[in-house]
């Protein structure tokens, strides 16, 4: 019996991991794609028991926007979807009339774009931020 539920919680194992390289290999597909429009600023908000969301913005060298897409779930089943509303706008001039039908996440995802395309532009280094493994196992300092 105790045989058949390690052979079940590894064939669950082996589907989420195949199933995330999917995910991934979307997202990267994507980002190409956008990359080849111009520059990307790319923001996420995660959510510990709902939906993350991912947003990538392309740009042009006038911080012109050219297209928004976003990636919001909790499964590996979430795919990058087209953010429509966007286009045409310029990325530092978004206000709040633009956020109009756009949910809270992905409204903190785009602000976190914003913010990461600010320090980038201005020479700087975004700080990586600890996930959860960190706090559960600290790493020492040399």
């Amino acid at each position: 019996m105790i045989v058949y539920l390690i052979i079940l919680i590894g064939a669950a194992w082996l589907v989420q991991s195949i199933l995330g390289f999917m995910q991934i290999r979307h997202f990267n597909k994507k980002y190409a794609e956008m990359r080849a429009l111009g520059r990307v600023a790319i923001g996420k908000k995660t959510g510990a028991f709902r939906a993350g969301t991912v947003v990538m913005i392309a740009i042009d060298k006038r911080n012109k926007i050219l297209k928004a897409a976003k990636m919001q779930g909790v499964t590996v089943f979430s795919r990058v979807k087209e953010l429509k509303g966007f286009e045409g706008k310029y990325l530092l001039k978004i206000s709040e009339e633009d956020f109009q039908g756009v949910d809270k996440l992905t409204r903190l995802a785009i602000a976190d774009a914003l913010r990461s395309y600010d320090i980038i532009s201005k020479g700087g280094e975004l700080q990586v931020k600890k996930g959860w493994i960190d706090f559960l196992i600290p790493k020492r300092k040399k």
